[in-house]
């Protein structure tokens, strides 16, 4: 695919980060966008972004884990705005919580958005998509779709399905009008902490002041501060790379046709630790992420400047 421009994209996760700046930088390039998402004051604002661009432009209140919803979905965009050419299944959520002490509300929760919605859209739109010359659908897996991490087990368990599920696709679909993309996001500036389900593995709860750690006491920042869990997400967000970057990475990987497309330094070397040391790459993350760290400037200013701002 080498341009974006009379295109018509679908993004979901919208309302904020990569899919706000995948939005943005498709308008940027020509292409009709329709942005969705669950955060309707978020999703209005994306829409005023993009209005600043002469394309034609939908925002849709939606819930992916909705069936009927998605289903529906691509006839609505196809009356609206004569066919779809890409569909980012971008929206994702993460809940830090150890297998043992999760509910079983949650793990469908955080399954039904981050895998089973994929499957979805998958479904309802690569029939529309195949219909089309130099279309796409680009899903959204995670560094953590490849490497694993303590407390992490329902965010692993669909972020490895949905690699599983879009590389295999990938091949059945070669040699189709349709690319199919797997996006292997790093450490990126997003709302997904922020927004996250904190369980009892991670902090035993939250008092008026913040929250606590499993033994009941509180979470101080370097000041000694209580640190709450929204804060503890917002910090997260402010030290990953900027989501305009990382926009523009997914889009220069969907050009260039690359079925993997790893976001930032710290996941492209997290999955070669992977590769070189399967049993104990763990033991190398430390390493791993301060070498990201080096190699990229900006990110390394970034976090001096956290540090001396916690200081001040």
């Amino acid at each position: 695919m080498k341009t974006f421009k009379n295109k018509v994209a679908l993004i979901t996760g919208a309302a904020s980060g990569m899919g706000r700046y995948l939005a943005i930088n498709l308008a940027k390039e020509g292409a009709d966008v329709v942005i969705c998402d669950v955060d309707e004051s978020g999703l209005k604002e994306t829409e005023k972004l993009i209005k600043a661009y002469n394309v034609g432009s939908s925002s849709l209140l939606l819930d992916v884990r909705d069936k009927k919803e998605v289903e529906e979905l691509p006839k609505k965009i196809i009356e609206n705005h004569g066919k779809i050419d890409l569909v980012f299944n971008n929206a994702g959520v993460v809940i830090p919580t150890g297998f043992l002490n999760m509910n079983e509300e949650d793990w469908n929760w955080c399954n039904d958005i981050n895998y089973n919605s994929i499957i979805n859209f998958s479904r309802s739109f690569l029939p529309h998509l195949m219909k089309e010359e130099g279309t796409a659908l680009i899903n959204t897996s995670s560094i953590f779709g490849i490497i694993t991490t303590p407390n992490n087990t329902v965010y692993h368990a669909s972020k490895f399905a949905v690699r599983g599920f879009t590389e295999s696709l990938a091949k059945e679909m070669e040699g189709s009008n349709t690319q199919i993309h797997c996006v292997y996001p790093g450490h990126i500036g997003t709302n997904i902490a922020v927004n996250a389900k904190f369980g009892d593995q991670i902090v035993k709860g939250e008092s008026k002041e913040g929250i606590l750690d499993l033994n009941g006491e509180p979470v101080k920042d370097i000041k000694g501060n209580q640190v709450s869990e929204k804060e503890a997400g917002i910090r997260f967000r402010d030290a990953g790379m900027d989501p305009d970057k990382a926009a523009k990475i997914i889009l220069k990987g969907i050009k260039k046709n690359k079925k993997r497309i790893f976001v930032g330094i710290d996941a492209k070397l997290m999955e070669i630790s992977q590769r070189i040391f399967p049993n104990n790459y763990w033991r190398m993350m430390p390493i791993t992420l301060l070498f990201g760290l080096l190699l990229s400037p900006h990110r390394l200013k970034k976090a001096f400047q956290l540090t001396r701002k916690k200081k001040d």
